[in-house]
């Protein structure tokens, strides 16, 4: 088990906030630079058939939840 913040975490809230306006950003914020590479390239290519909405909710979620 990790040691690292948790859920809910101060860290993890601003990775969230990062991430609700512009998908990966939240992951950028904590490190994980290639997670980060695969929402902001996924949501980008997903919003041309209007699902680019769904990475970017999953982008919120995962660097909210994220166990550093």
């Amino acid at each position: 088990m990790s040691n690292g913040p948790g859920p809910g975490s101060a860290g993890n809230v601003i990775a969230a906030l990062c991430s609700f306006f512009i998908p990966g950003l939240g992951q950028l914020t904590q490190g994980r630079v290639f997670m980060a590479l695969i929402m902001f390239v996924l949501a980008g290519f997903l919003w041309f058939f209007l699902l680019g909405w769904l990475v970017h909710l999953w982008s919120v979620i995962d660097a909210a939840l994220y166990r550093g």
